[in-house]
This record gives C-alpha cells, sequence and structure tokens, in this order.
C-alpha cells in the first residue's frame, strides 16, 4: 500500500488526536503551571507529530528517517511522563490518563515498527 503523505499514516493520525486531546484537557489545568506543565505537554506532544512528517518526508534517507522517528518516540514518552505529573496533581482524572496513555502506548508501538522496518516506509524508485 503506497502512502502519499505523513497525515495518511496512521501513527500521524493517532499522534494529532492525542496532540489535540491534550491541548483541550490542558486548557482546563491551572494558571500557575502555564509556563511548566502545559506548554511541556504541549510541546511534547505536537512534537510527536512533527517529528513523524519530517521524518517521512526525507524516507529516502534511511538513517535520517529513523532518527526522526526515534526522536518522536522519544518526544511520546516524554508526553507519557507530564501525563504521569498532570495525574498526581490531581488535574486529570485517572480515565482521561489512561486514554491518554493507552493511546500513547499505541503510537509508541508503531514509532518502534517504523523504527525497526524503515525499508517499509521508503520510496519506490520509478522503473
Amino acid at each position: 500500500m503506497k502512502q502519499s503523505t505523513f497525515r495518511e499514516l496512521q501513527v500521524y493520525q493517532l499522534a494529532f488526536k492525542q496532540a489535540m486531546d491534550i491541548f483541550e484537557i490542558s486548557k482546563s489545568f491551572p494558571r500557575e503551571e502555564i509556563y511548566s506543565l502545559t506548554d511541556q505537554i504541549r510541546r511534547s506532544s505536537r512534537s510527536v507529530c512533527a517529528n513523524i512528517g519530517e521524518g517521512y518526508r526525507k524516507r529516502q534517507y534511511q538513517a535520517h528517517f529513523i532518527s526522526k522517528i526515534s526522536d518522536s518516540d522519544m518526544e511520546n514518552t516524554e508526553t507519557q511522563i507530564w501525563l504521569d505529573f498532570a495525574l498526581a496533581s490531581g488535574y486529570i482524572s485517572e480515565e482521561n490518563h489512561k486514554v491518554l496513555v493507552d493511546r500513547s502506548q499505541s503510537v509508541g508501538r508503531i514509532l518502534n515498527h517504523m523504527i525497526h522496518y524503515p525499508e517499509k516506509f521508503q520510496r519506490k524508485s520509478n522503473p
């Protein structure tokens, strides 16, 4: 199956939904968290998507692709840590935490697959 843009990747769609859900939920975080937890969780969740897009665009260069997808996985893990802080601080419910962490783990599994099988995502040469 040929992927023509990064936006068609299931992992991008999941990560984008995650970032948007985090954005909405973080609107209710206390004002004193705006420059710490709120900013950090929004940045890391959005970076997952940005790195997927950047890596996919340069997928013909396998090492670059793997590096950017690895960066995406790292940002995804950072997002999970910020979600743990949000839960521990009482800013999100256990239910929201579970939904968001479960989705993040799904994103992580797909990213790991991409890292281990980059050839599946390389452009096909025209004969």
